[in-house]
């Protein structure tokens, strides 16, 4: 590999701690399966977020930070001048407005029948980049504001709910907009339908206040008001957000991404059976999301110290979640440290190591390492870093394989994670999807198989 063309390709993965992980593109695991109902299902993950906005259920409120994880059935606010983008499990976008009150009503991304995703919005905007529900059930995926429903046909799209107030203040129309950026989308109020295509804005206006107490709307002259129709052209109050430049470059490669990833998660086996109904892996709720702790500051070993767990351990003891937690805390602790034997240490010898990165023109480019090539590019990736953050969204492991005997031989770990920092004078941020097969072998977890996805 020459290093000298590929060092700055790897130092956006290499550069932090989430280098490696298995399954190209991997799909986002759902960790709502064992949820009894759908509020509280998983929704989506915090990626980006500037200012306050905060989610409430039950009575209870809490202030979002990037990693969190957000709920089906809870109530997101925005500040007036605060912004946030979450992304869902289907590889899909919602970026969040100053201003915008709503909730998710429904989300489910199990390559099943029953997928879908429905937005209520009650006030201001929302950017929608839709994920790979949108190509396997268009019907299922919808945005319901106070006078239409917004249905979608592969989309990059603004719905707007304009109050009273600032239809005022901006010398418009109450009513609902949405504005698509790619795609189409279809507003439907009652019966009638209209079709939005790209670079195109509908709109709804707002039923008069006297009618608004009623459920349904009988009177022609008033269904023929609140008909969807078209604007000619792009209203004022529809401005770029704070994370626009990039949620425009990734809706360039957005239905190409969802769908690569929807495939993998096809073509992904099936977790064996387990051999007792006690091996069945423990539910893993998402981690708060937090800095990994700086290292110690004495002299790196020659080799790392790795996972170990009792010999006898039985496969319903067996924690893969914990294990692999402690094992990818032992690698980025390697990783900080610069210590090329202590990484190599964590990967079997012919440990396979691809990392698949995006180029400057938005392509995806994968590269494949040795375990030697592998401790060489981090190494060399974090000489010119400095200012170095690094967040783990969240981290899963699965038990894959047991012996007869019950004691656990395989697992499977995912992980999310987020880095930021300054690598050679210049600053950047990237997340990556990051998965591992471990095997047990002598007592010790090492990694047969990594890969890492630059998101």
């Amino acid at each position: 590999m020459d290093w000298s063309l590929n060092r700055s390709r790897l130092g956006a993965i290499a550069g932090g701690v989430g280098l490696f992980c298995i399954l190209m593109g991997g799909s986002l695991p759902s960790h709502s399966a064992a949820a009894t109902a759908e509020t509280g299902r998983q929704f989506a993950a915090v990626l980006h977020i500037r200012g306050e906005v905060a989610a409430s259920a039950a009575g209870t409120e809490r202030k979002l930070r990037e990693g969190d994880m957000v709920y089906v059935g809870e109530r997101l606010r925005a500040a007036a001048l605060a912004e946030a983008v979450l992304k869902t499990e289907d590889r899909g976008l919602v970026a969040i407005r100053p201003g915008t009150e709503f909730v998710a009503e429904h989300f489910a991304a199990e390559d099943k029948p029953t997928d879908g995703l429905t937005l209520r919005l009650f006030t201001g905007s929302l950017r929608v980049i839709s994920g790979w529900i949108a190509r396997t059930n268009r019907s299922g995926h919808k945005v319901v504001t106070p006078t239409a429903t917004i249905g979608i046909r592969g989309t990059d799209h603004e719905p707007y709910v304009l109050s009273a107030e600032l239809a005022t203040a901006t010398s418009n129309r109450e009513g609902t907009y949405d504005k698509v950026n790619r795609g189409g989308t279809t507003m439907e109020v009652g019966e009638h339908k209209l079709d939005i295509d790209a670079g195109k804005v509908g709109f709804v206006r707002a039923a008069p206040k006297e009618a608004r107490s009623k459920s349904t709307f009988k009177e022609r002259a008033l269904m023929t008001i609140l008909m969807p129709v078209l604007l000619d052209k792009v209203p004022n109050f529809y401005v770029p957000g704070a994370f626009d430049a990039e949620l425009d470059r990734y809706a360039q490669t957005a239905d190409e991404d969802s769908l690569k990833q929807l495939e993998q998660r096809r073509k992904a086996p099936p977790p064996p059976a387990a051999a007792t109904p006690a091996a069945a892996p423990a539910s893993a709720a998402p981690p708060a999301a937090a800095p990994v702790a700086a290292p110690p500051a004495a002299a790196p070993a020659a080799t790392a110290p790795a996972v170990t767990t009792p010999a006898a351990t039985p496969v319903g003891d067996c924690a893969p979640t914990t294990i692999a937690k402690t094992w990818l805390g032992q690698l980025d602790n390697a990783i900080i440290r610069r210590s090329a034997p202590r990484i190599i240490a964590m990967f079997a010898p012919g440990t396979s190591v691809r990392a698949t990165v995006r180029d400057t023109e938005g392509k995806m480019t994968s590269i494949d390492l040795v375990r030697e090539e592998l401790a060489k590019s981090t190494i060399e990736a974090m000489k010119g870093l400095t200012n170095y953050k690094q967040r783990r969204v969240w981290t899963e492991g699965k038990l894959v394989s047991a012996t007869a005997g019950g004691v656990c031989e395989r697992i499977g770990v995912r992980s999310v994670v987020i880095e930021q920092g300054r690598q050679a004078g210049k600053p950047y941020r990237f997340e990556s999807l990051e998965e591992y097969l471990l095997e047990k072998r002598g007592g010790k977890w090492l990694a047969i198989k990594a890969e890492t996805t630059q998101q």
